[in-house]
């Protein structure tokens, strides 16, 4: 493979490099980098004046679903979805059948990924933080991330118990590794499926208290000043409440970080009176006020990450009565756009922080190696056109499944290829 980028704007908050350069990429490294390069003929010339080159995206949480559920997704056309979406590695979720709460499952994980879509997306499992994601025993932490965990999560159930979550956060500080937490507190949220408030009421449909995410997260921190050494991240988070509990503990110094999704920076709860199953998530969509929340808490630090939460379900599973559909939207390949759409364009934020939130911040919480753009080091990029104006169309998606609400959605910026691990995929 030898690649000529030709004229594109380089972002690399690693190197704290803003500037139009020429990047050669010879057998997947970077050979050299400048202004006005020249080739030879046998380099392919990609000309990417005013587009992005960033380092490669990582999305940390995703629902591969295999083991277990591959009706809905298979690590194959997971990653498929990945990279058409311009990510260049993911981060599985344990909720699989089995869970990832052994080596065994690990290593097949992180093995099948290398095997799909010509190994060019990278795939990390986060392993279950207990057995089985029951709670009650911790999973065995060593030999997980001997096989390849970068992270601990019971991810789609919340760690309840308070002992159980102290113990889990003391081991994963032994390898450096972050407890996730799906932000729950369960006797509260039983059987409802939207936000707890007027819409609800309105359209009379059980409620899921934003308190309840609160008061998880509160109890968390209050176990992280005891257990000071460990790392703690809150997924998906959704309400106000909670953006302010998470500033509130970075600003004692505490290591707390967070991510967000881009539908809770996007809908509200006036969605949901659709009806329209593809609107049920967990956490559920808010208020305005929470959404507003979302992007300030972004704007200021507070939130560290955007992903996803891709959570493929199959038609049949969305197409019943709204009380009874599962939870969970697909979203890798509307994600960047979605993001430049409702965050650069409204000047939440530039794409300078955009990139770090995509692909720094999370690399750095899950302590994988930094991606640097620089002369020597392995390509590992995202091509972006930040101008591009598109429709989402769920006929185009390389996911299994088509459970997105954002359907016919008009979107700008998108990425337009990836390269990394000696390949490299143009759209």
């Amino acid at each position: 493979m030898k690649l000529h980028l030709k004229g594109g704007r380089l972002i690399d908050p690693v190197s704290g490099k803003d500037e139009v350069a020429d990047i050669l990429v010879v057998e997947g490294r970077i050979e050299k980098l400048g202004t006005s390069l020249s080739a030879d003929p046998s380099f392919q010339v990609l000309d990417l004046k005013n587009k992005i080159v960033a380092p490669g995206f990582i999305d940390m949480h995703v629902h591969l679903r295999e083991p277990g559920y591959e009706h809905k997704e298979t690590i194959e056309s997971g990653c498929a979805a990945a990279a058409a979406g311009g990510f260049t590695a993911v981060c599985c979720m344990p909720n699989t059948n089995p869970a990832i709460d052994e080596e065994s499952v690990a290593r097949y994980v992180r093995e099948k990924g290398k095997q799909v879509c010509d190994g060019i997306v990278d795939v990390y499992p986060i392993a279950a933080a207990t057995k089985g994601r029951q709670g009650e025993e911790l999973a065995p932490m060593a030999e997980l991330v001997e096989a390849g965990a970068v992270g601990f999560s019971d991810d789609g159930s919340p760690i309840a118990s308070a002992e159980m979550m102290r113990r889990a956060l003391e081991y994963a500080s032994m390898f450096h590794l972050p407890i996730l937490q799906h932000a729950e507190e369960p006797t509260m949220t039983k059987g409802g499926c939207m936000n707890e408030g007027f819409t609800s009421t309105r359209l009379g449909m059980p409620g899921i208290p934003s308190v309840a995410e609160e008061l998880m997260i509160a109890r968390d921190i209050l176990l992280l000043r005891y257990v000071r050494q460990a790392r703690y991240h809150v997924a998906h988070i959704s309400t106000r409440g909670s953006v302010d509990l998470v500033r509130a503990a970075k600003r004692a110094g505490l290591p707390v970080t967070c991510e967000v999704t881009p539908h809770h920076f996007t809908l509200t709860e006036d969605a949901v009176s659709s009806f329209d199953t593809n609107t049920k998530m967990n956490p559920p969509l808010r208020t305005r006020e929470d959404v507003d929340a979302m992007k300030e808490g972004l704007r200021d630090g507070t939130i560290d990450v955007i992903a996803t939460d891709h959570a493929p379900h199959t038609i049949d599973e969305k197409e019943v009565e709204y009380t009874q559909a599962p939870f969970g939207i697909i979203g890798l390949e509307t994600a960047i756009g979605l993001s430049i759409t409702g965050l650069v364009r409204t000047n939440v934020l530039s794409l300078y922080q955009l990139v770090e939130k995509f692909s720094t911040n999370p690399r750095k919480i899950l302590s994988l190696p930094p991606i640097r753009i620089a002369e020597g080091e392995r390509a590992n990029l995202t091509l972006i056109d930040p101008e591009v104006q598109w429709r989402v169309d769920v006929a185009q998606s390389r996911s299994k499944s088509r459970n997105t609400p954002f359907h016919g959605h008009q979107l700008r910026g998108k990425a337009i290829g990836i390269i990394n691990n000696d390949r490299y995929l143009l759209f």
